[in-house]
């Protein structure tokens, strides 16, 4: 079978046969698991099937029709697929607002390595950033404060920062 028929149909048995019933999501997680075992997905990179089922409404996939749990769930996974697309953009377009700030910066800057940890992290602290980059929490609010990132918290102390 093709991978992607694998994980619908393992998901649904899963999910039927109540395999752990305190923990539905590793049947979830299972199914991303076999789409990266057979190379449909990168090797560091899971399936997001979660945000697709929350599009889908409950008594879809939950319904006593296989056939229409089938569907619903192949629906998940193409919703969960676009909205991944649709955040791979989102960040690429930011990462490269962020890039036009570095023109005219001297080479010792630390703000090219701020812009690869904001992106691979989707929330950053002071204290993160001053871990990684090897510099003072200080002159960590600093330069997340040149770069114009968003402040997500609203508070004084502890404040993290985020691409919206």
């Amino acid at each position: 079978m093709p991978p992607i028929l694998q994980a619908i149909i393992a998901l649904d048995a899963w999910n039927e046969l109540s395999v752990l019933q305190h923990a539905p999501w590793l049947g979830r997680l299972f199914a991303a698991s076999i789409l990266r075992q057979s190379g449909v997905t990168t090797g560091a990179h899971l399936a997001a099937i979660n945000l697709g089922l929350k599009a889908i409404p409950v008594d879809r996939h939950r319904h006593r029709d296989r056939e229409t749990r089938l569907l619903a769930i192949s629906r998940a996974l193409t919703i969960g697929a676009e909205t991944g697309l649709k955040e791979h953009g989102r960040l690429v377009l930011a990462q490269q607002m962020m890039m036009r700030k570095l023109e005219g910066r001297r080479t010792s800057s630390r703000l090219p390595e701020l812009v690869e940890v904001v992106i691979a992290r989707p929330l950053i602290s002071a204290g993160m950033v001053a871990k990684t980059l090897e510099v003072t929490p200080q002159a960590a609010r600093r330069i997340v404060l040149e770069l114009g990132l968003r402040e997500m918290t609203g508070r004084g102390r502890f404040r993290s920062w985020g691409i919206m």
